[in-house]
């Protein structure tokens, strides 16, 4: 897993509104990008409704937020339109950013294996750096413990 200190890769996805947006574009802005399993599920639901409550307080440390999962820009729209999401989701279908930052492991769930997200948040510095990881992940109060590490 990327950790403090690393750069991050550089790669495209699209967002929400079908544009697209290139982690290169970043350079000078502080980012949080929050990676979770799947779209409207209650652990990423939790997650993200938490980051939408304070959304205000984030950009007022100008900070940009990013959700990312393997799910894909319809889903994400639907997702984000349901709860009001203030901030862009990116679909990683074929998770090859989740692989570039090492949260796309091996889970093993009541004895069945599978490939997934382990729910991961970057805290991505102006300098395109790695400044902060979260991995122990409170969903109820996630951005409670992002407004404690920036």
């Amino acid at each position: 897993m990327l950790k403090q200190g690393d750069k991050i890769p550089e790669f495209t996805l699209k967002q929400t509104d079908g544009t697209t947006v290139k982690s290169s574009a970043w350079t000078g802005q502080r980012v949080v990008l929050y990676f979770y399993p799947k779209d409207d599920t209650p652990g990423c639901t939790k997650e993200a409704c938490s980051i939408r409550d304070s959304y205000a307080k984030l950009g007022k440390q100008g900070i940009i937020v990013y959700g990312i999962s393997p799910d894909n820009v319809e889903s994400h729209q639907k997702f984000s339109a349901k709860y009001k999401l203030p901030f862009p989701l990116l679909s990683d279908p074929d998770h090859k950013v989740a692989e570039q930052f090492e949260v796309w492991v091996e889970k093993n769930m009541y004895g069945k294996k599978s490939m997934g997200i382990a729910r991961t948040t970057f805290v991505i510095g102006d300098d395109g750096r790695v400044a902060e990881v979260i991995t122990k992940v409170n969903t109820e109060a996630h951005a409670e413990q992002l407004l404690e590490v920036l």
